[in-house]
C-alpha cells in the first residue's frame, strides 16, 4: 500500500494518504480500528508528533475520529456541504452508493408559496418527490424535491431508488444545474421524521432550503432538505 504514495511528499501526508486509500478502497470500514501513533510512527518510520499531526489532519478532515483512551476510528461518512453536488456525487466521493427510498411521488397545486420561489404562476402544478436519501446502510436525510409539473412529468415515472435526480434533469432535459440559493437552519426530528431516519425524537436536524438554477439563470428545483446532524458539516470560510 504504502508504494502507491509518491515518497516526495511530507511524511505525515504519505501517512494520511495511505489511510485515505485504504478507506476510499474499504479496507477500513465505518468504526474499524486506525493505527495508533505509535504504530504509525514505527511502521512509516517518523515520529510521534509526525504521526500525530496526520491523525489530527485526517480528524481536522472528518474522516477519523480520536476517542481517549479508546483509539482512533474511521469516522461515519457525512456529506459536507462545500459545492453544489448530488447526494449521489457526495457519496461517490466518500467511495459509497447512494440508495433512496421513494416515500410518495404526486402532483399538488395551489402551493403559492413554492410556485413562487419556482417562479411559477400561482396555483401551478408541481411534481413533489419525497425520498429518504441512504449511504452505509443507513438514513442520511428526508429530502422532499419539487418541481415543475408541466416541464418535468417525466420525473415522477423515473426510477429514483438508485438515480440522481440532478443527472437525469442533465440528461433527459438537458440543463445544466449551476448554483444554489439556500436557507439553513436548525430543527428538531417529530416522532415521523425520527422513525424514517431512525432517531429519536426530538433529535437536532439540519434544515436547508435550496432553490437550485440552471445555467440559464432558471430555477429548476426547489428542495426541503431535513439532514442528520450527525452526518452533515457544514463548512463556511469568512473573509475581513
Amino acid at each position: 500500500m504504502a508504494s502507491k504514495v509518491s515518497n516526495s511528499l511530507p511524511a505525515y501526508q504519505r501517512i494520511q494518504k495511505v489511510i485515505r486509500l485504504r478507506i476510499e478502497l474499504g479496507e477500513l470500514k465505518p468504526g474499524a480500528t486506525v493505527d495508533s501513533e505509535r504504530e504509525l510512527a514505527k511502521r512509516h518510520k517518523v515520529s510521534l508528533m509526525t504521526a500525530r499531526h496526520a491523525l489530527a489532519e485526517l480528524q481536522r478532515e472528518g474522516l477519523v475520529e480520536r476517542h481517549p483512551g479508546a483509539g482512533t476510528f474511521v469516522a461515519p461518512p457525512k456529506i459536507h456541504f462545500n459545492k453544489l453536488t448530488s447526494f449521489t456525487e457526495n457519496m461517490a466521493s466518500r467511495s459509497l452508493s447512494a440508495q433512496s427510498v421513494v416515500l410518495s411521488t404526486s402532483v399538488v397545486d395551489g402551493d403559492h408559496d413554492i410556485a413562487a420561489r419556482l417562479a411559477l404562476p400561482p396555483g401551478s402544478h408541481l411534481l413533489v418527490i419525497k425520498r429518504i436519501r441512504q449511504a452505509a446502510n443507513e438514513p442520511f436525510a428526508l429530502e422532499t424535491c419539487y418541481l415543475s409539473a408541466e416541464d418535468f412529468a417525466d420525473v415522477g415515472n423515473a426510477p429514483l431508488e438508485k438515480l440522481s435526480l440532478f443527472a437525469l434533469l442533465e440528461r433527459e432535459h438537458s440543463l445544466q444545474l449551476a448554483h444554489a440559493d439556500e436557507e439553513i437552519d436548525a430543527t428538531a426530528a417529530d416522532a415521523k421524521t425520527a422513525e424514517l431516519l431512525e432517531i429519536p425524537k426530538g433529535a437536532p436536524l439540519l434544515r436547508i432550503r435550496q432553490i437550485i438554477y440552471s445555467t440559464q439563470g432558471k430555477a429548476v428545483l426547489y428542495v426541503l432538505g431535513l439532514y442528520r446532524s450527525d452526518r452533515h458539516t457544514l463548512r463556511i470560510r469568512r473573509f475581513r
